[in-house]
C-alpha cells in the first residue's frame, strides 16, 4: 500500500495555491484558509458552499505518493451524516490508481468533471450568491423576512422586496440562502424574479 504524502509536500502545495486569485473570493463552509490550484477547483468549491449536506470543506490537506509522484487531493469535505469525502476537479477523467491508493487508505475519494460542475444553472446561481456571502441581513430584516415565509409559507423574490427594509432584497436573500435560513432552488433556472423563496427544514 501507497504511503500518506508528507505534511511538508502537503503544505508546500497549499502555500503555493494560496497565492492564486480566483473568482468568488468569499467562501462559507471552507474550514481554515481557501487555496485552489486551478478556477475549476474553485468552482467546484463554490458548489460545495451551496449543497445542502455539506457541513465543512477543507483544501489541500491530504495527500498520497503515487507512481510519478505526490498527489495532493483538492477537497476533504465532511457531510451531514457524518461520512468524509476526499474529490479531486478534473477536466474529464482522474487517474483511477488515485482512487484506488485513497481507498487502500480507507477512505473515500472521487473526481468530479468539468461537466459535472459547470453543467446546468447551480454554478452560476451558486457563485451570483457568494457575491453576497461577506455581507449579512440585519436582525430585523431577517425577522421580518422569516415572520412572512411562516405566515404565507413561500415568497418569490419580487414579493420580498417590500418585507427587507434595511439590505437591499437580494443581499439579504443570498446571505439567508447561504446560511441556510432560507433555501430555493439553484437548479431549474438562474435566479430571478420569479425564484420561490421557501423557509429551510433543518
Amino acid at each position: 500500500m501507497e504511503k500518506l504524502a508528507d505534511h511538508v509536500i502537503i503544505d508546500a502545495a497549499f502555500r503555493k495555491a494560496s497565492i492564486n486569485v480566483f473568482f468568488p473570493l468569499a467562501t462559507i463552509r471552507c474550514a481554515g484558509s481557501p487555496a485552489f490550484k486551478s478556477q475549476l477547483a474553485r468552482d467546484l468549491a463554490c458548489l460545495l458552499d451551496v449543497h445542502e449536506t455539506v457541513v465543512a470543506w477543507s483544501c489541500l490537506c491530504f495527500g498520497v505518493d503515487v507512481e510519478d509522484g505526490v498527489h495532493i487531493v483538492d477537497f476533504m469535505v465532511d457531510y451531514s451524516d457524518g461520512t468524509r469525502e476526499f474529490l479531486d476537479a478534473v477536466e474529464i477523467t482522474g487517474d483511477p490508481a488515485i482512487t484506488e491508493t485513497i481507498a487502500c487508505a480507507r477512505r473515500r475519494h472521487r473526481f468530479v468533471s468539468k461537466d459535472e460542475i459547470q453543467t446546468g444553472f447551480r454554478l452560476q446561481n451558486a457563485k451570483d450568491i457568494l457575491r453576497f456571502a461577506r455581507h449579512r441581513t440585519p436582525l430585523n430584516d431577517r425577522v421580518r423576512f422569516l415572520a412572512a415565509l411562516d405566515e404565507v409559507g413561500s415568497m418569490t423574490v419580487a414579493e420580498t422586496f417590500h418585507v427587507f427594509r434595511e439590505v437591499p432584497p437580494l443581499t439579504g436573500i443570498a446571505w439567508m440562502a447561504l446560511h441556510r435560513f432560507v433555501s430555493m432552488d439553484l437548479d431549474t433556472c438562474l435566479i430571478g424574479p420569479d425564484t420561490i423563496v421557501h423557509r429551510s427544514q433543518r
